[in-house]
């Protein structure tokens, strides 16, 4: 079984992007886990006088080194940024599990915490896809995040393998029993969401995603308590707000963290 769940997992150490190509001042940061691996990230400081610290949970597939172009805009308006690697990931240590995601994001921010140049008040999570789901979870149990905003986030790990496997019509039939036979229980989002309340939580999700089914937005925001926000994105597949919905997708996230840190 722990050998079945470890194929959710897409790690990968090639290099895609870097910080230079962006012209970004940064730190490669190293970071322990409780009795586990040690961490690799990257730590991105604000232009100028820090509104706060965003603690980036990043993607399933790939590293930082794919998924920190997201945030590369978030520095020059004033917010702090670490985007860091699961266990197995880019040059973290380690071997990726589930436990193990949701105990290296605990160790991320435990480290943001320990920054003299971080305001431990004014810290707030983004998440996208299995960052989102990590994110919800880190969240739910850590009132030092402020706020969450989730991109694309899953709400149940046998619920989205299922779903990938009903859309394909030859395996279709397997997609109601294979899932529980090869995906483990727990660290469940849909069991957590409610948590972070009264904290505000915000949740993007594209109407045409194809990697995580759109509907799960709506059964991670009927869950949500209190202080609560969804942004249906027509059109948009995975991550494609993010990337070409810019004009859109910056201002709402900066008035988003802004409402959180007040």
């Amino acid at each position: 079984m722990l050998s079945c769940n470890s194929l959710f997992y897409y790690p990968t150490t090639t290099k895609y992007s870097s910080p230079q190509n962006y012209r970004l001042a940064y730190e490669s940061v190293s970071f322990g886990t409780e009795g586990g691996p040690r961490l690799h990230g990257w730590y991105f400081p604000a232009v100028g006088e820090a509104a706060g610290t965003v603690l980036h949970l990043h993607g399933n597939a790939g590293n930082i080194t794919g998924h920190f172009e997201h945030i590369v805009w978030l520095p020059a308006k004033g917010w702090n940024v670490l985007c860091f690697d699961y266990r197995g990931y880019g040059q973290s240590e380690g071997r990726v599990t589930r436990e193990g995601t949701i105990a290296d994001a605990h160790a991320a921010l435990d480290y943001l915490l320990n920054r003299p140049d971080v305001d431990a008040n004014r810290i707030v999570g983004l998440g996208q896809s299995l960052g989102g789901a990590v994110g919800i979870v880190l969240a739910a149990e850590r009132q030092e995040i402020r706020g969450l905003a989730v991109d694309g986030a899953f709400d149940n790990y046998r619920r989205i393998t299922a779903w990938h496997i009903r859309r394909n019509p030859l395996l279709f039939i397997l997609a109601w029993w294979l899932p529980h036979l090869l995906i483990t229980e727990g660290y469940e989002p849909i069991d957590y969401v409610a948590r972070i309340a009264p904290r505000p939580l915000f949740i993007m999700q594209g109407t045409k995603d194809r990697v995580v089914d759109p509907r799960t937005a709506k059964r991670l925001y009927d869950a949500a308590g209190d202080s609560k926000e969804l942004w249906m994105i027509e059109g948009a597949d995975h991550y494609q707000a993010m990337d070409e919905l810019v004009d859109e997708v910056h201002p709402r996230l900066l008035q988003f963290f802004e409402r959180c840190v007040q």
